[in-house]
C-alpha cells in the first residue's frame, strides 16, 4: 500500500510516494542554486535546477517520477531564441550521467588529459561546456539516477509502460511536453541529444515529438550511435569493422611501420576504401571465394588489422570482436583492449581464450564518475534523498522490437525542413564502431536529398569521446557550431 505525505520546500511543494519497503520517491520537486563558469574565456552565470516532475497517465495519475537537471544561463529576459538542448544517455538501463559531468555540462570530472581516472575523485569547471550558446536538460528515464516508477493501487508496475524501444520513446515524449510548457520553452529552438542507446533514443524521439506532441526540433546530434534499426548484417557488417581493427591497432602500434607511420587522418580512408571496394565483394561470396582469393584477403586483412593472417583465415574472414580485443596485444604485450575505448588495456588471469575476462575501459570510468555524480547533485546542487543513484538501473528485459528508429529519424527530417543531424563518434569505440556510424549516415536518407542535412564528426578516441581533453573541447566547439549554424534566419520559413 501507498501513501503521500505533502511538505512545504524545495518547490512549491514536494510529493512523495512511499514503498512497503519505506523508501520514499520524490515525486514533483525542485531544488535551484546559482552558479558562475568560464567558458571560452568568458564568465557565464547560470542557474541549476535539478528535481524531479511526474509522469502521468490519461487519467492523470502519477505513474513515474524523471529526475533531471536543468542549466539556464542567467540574464537572458526572452527565451524565444535561446535554443534548448535536451540530453538522453543510452543503455538502456544507463543515467544521464556521462555527458551531464563529462561532455557539455558547466562541470566536469577531474580525470587526466586522456581520460584516465584520478584521485582524489571529484569535479571542476568546464571551460568547454555549450551553456554559453544553449540551456541544457539531463533527464533520466525511468530507473535511471533518481527516476522511478510508481507503483498502481495494486502495488504492481506495468514494465510494458518503459522498458522498450517505442514505450521509451512514447513515455518521454509525453514528459517532455511537461517539461517544455512548465519551463515555458515552447519558442525555444530545440535539440536532441543522445549518446550510445540514446541516440536510438532521440531518433525516435524525433517523429514522435512531431507527429504526437508538434513538437519540432532544429537538430539531433547522435554521439556513438547504435544501429538505429538500419539494416547492416552479414558481409556488410564484417567488412566494416575493419577501419575500426586499424585505428586499435594503430594506437597500440601493432601495425607495420609503414602504415604506423602515417597519420590516422591519412590511413582511416585507405582501410576504408578497401573495405568497401575489395573486402565486401570477397565476403559476398563467402565459401566460394576462390582459394587464392582468400589467402590475398586475409594477408591484407592481417596488414591492416595488426593480428595474424593465421587467425583471420580460422575464422573465416570474420574475426569476432571479443576475439580482436583478446587477440590484439596477446603476444606483444599480454593485455587486452577496452570494447567500449580500446586505447584502455585489461589484464586477464590467462593470456589465452576468445574474449577478456572484463571490460577495461568501463571498470575504469565508474571510478570517477560515481563518486562524482553522488557527491556533486547532493553537495553542489543541494539535491538530496536517500534513493539509491542508479549508474545502470534494472529495465531488463527490454522489449527491442519495432525498432524502426533510424526510419523515423528520416520521416521526421522529411517532414521538418529546419530538422539537421550530426553524427559524433570516436575512431577507438568497439562496440558502436565510427565506420559503422558513417555507414548508418550513409543509409539514413536512401534518396541523397537531405544529405546537405547530415553530417559526421570524428575523434582520437572511443565512445565517449569528450573524456580526452583534446576532443572535449573539439566536440563541444562542433556542437556549438552546429547549434549556431541550424538556427534559421529571422523571418525564414520551414519550406523546400
Amino acid at each position: 500500500m501507498r501513501k503521500f505525505s505533502f511538505l512545504i520546500g524545495l518547490s512549491l511543494f514536494s510529493i512523495f510516494a512511499t514503498y512497503a519497503q519505506q523508501i520514499e520517491i520524490p515525486l514533483d520537486t525542485s531544488v535551484v542554486t546559482r552558479h558562475s563558469v568560464n567558458i571560452n574565456g568568458k564568465s557565464i552565470d547560470y542557474t541549476a535546477e535539478t528535481g524531479t516532475i511526474p509522469l502521468w497517465n490519461e487519467d492523470r495519475e502519477p505513474i513515474a517520477s524523471l529526475f533531471y537537471t536543468y542549466y539556464t544561463r542567467s540574464g537572458i529576459k526572452n527565451t524565444e531564441n535561446r535554443p534548448l538542448v535536451v540530453s538522453f544517455n543510452g543503455g538502456p538501463g544507463s543515467a544521464s550521467v556521462w555527458m551531464h559531468i563529462a561532455y557539455t555540462g558547466p562541470r566536469v570530472l577531474k580525470i587526466d588529459e586522456e581520460g584516465f581516472p584520478v584521485q582524489p575523485y571529484g569535479i571542476k569547471e568546464n571551460p568547454h561546456s555549450i551553456l554559453d550558446v544553449a540551456d541544457i536538460v539531463y533527464v533520466n528515464p525511468v530507473n535511471t539516477g533518481y527516476s522511478r516508477p510508481i507503483p498502481n493501487k495494486e502495488g504492481k508496475v506495468d514494465r510494458e509502460k518503459f522498458f522498450g524501444v517505442q514505450a521509451d520513446i512514447e513515455y518521454l515524449a509525453e514528459w517532455l511536453n511537461t517539461f517544455v510548457t512548465r519551463k515555458n520553452r515552447w519558442l525555444s529552438p530545440k535539440y536532441l541529444i543522445g549518446e550510445s542507446y540514446g541516440t536510438t533514443r532521440v531518433s525516435g524521439l524525433a517523429l514522435e515529438l512531431q507527429n504526437s506532441q508538434w513538437m519540432y526540433l532544429n537538430g539531433v546530434i547522435l554521439v556513438s550511435p547504435t544501429e538505429i534499426g538500419l539494416d547492416r548484417e552479414g558481409p556488410v557488417e564484417i567488412a566494416n569493422r575493419l577501419p575500426y581493427f586499424a585505428a586499435a591497432a594503430w594506437y597500440h602500434e601493432a601495425l607495420p611501420q609503414e602504415l604506423q607511420s602515417k597519420d590516422l587522418d591519412d590511413l582511416l580512408p585507405e582501410v576504408e576504401n578497401y573495405a568497401i571496394n575489395e573486402l565486401l565483394p570477397v565476403l559476398v561470396k563467402g565459401g566460394f571465394t576462390e582459394a587464392s582469393k582468400k589467402q590475398e584477403v586475409a594477408q591484407k586483412m592481417a596488414y591492416y588489422s595488426g593480428i595474424s593472417e593465421k587467425v583471420i583465415l580460422q575464422n573465416n574472414l570474420e574475426v569476432p570482436f571479443r576475439y580482436f580485443w583478446k587477440e590484439l596485444l596477446r603476444e606483444k604485450e599480454g593485455y587486452t583492449v577496452g570494447r567500449l575505448d580500446s586505447r584502455y588495456r585489461g589484464l586477464d588471469a590467462k593470456e589465452s581464450g576468445d574474449d577478456p575476462d572484463y571490460n577495461s575501459e568501463l571498470t575504469s570510468w565508474l571510478h570517477s564518475f560515481t563518486p562524482a555524480i553522488n557527491y556533486y547533485l547532493r553537495e553542489e546542487l543541494n539535491f538530496k534523498t536517500d534513493l539509491k543513484y542508479f549508474m545502470f538501473g534494472p529495465v531488463h528485459p527490454w522489449d527491442r522490437s519495432g525498432n524502426n528508429t533510424g526510419e523515423n529519424l528520416r520521416q521526421a527530417m522529411a517532414q521538418n525542413p529546419n530538422l539537421d543531424v550530426m553524427i559524433q563518434s570516436g575512431y577507438f569505440d568497439g562496440a558502436t564502431t565510427y565506420f559503422n556510424a558513417k555507414y548508418s549516415m550513409w543509409q539514413l536518407d536512401p534518396s541523397g536529398k537531405m544529405k546537405d542535412r547530415l553530417s559526421f564528426k570524428g575523434y582520437r578516441s572511443g565512445h565517449m569521446m569528450y573524456l580526452r581533453s583534446e576532443d572535449l573541447e573539439k566536440a563541444n566547439d562542433d556542437l556549438r557550431e552546429f547549434i549556431l549554424n541550424t538556427l534559421p534566419g529571422e523571418g525564414e520559413p520551414a519550406k523546400y
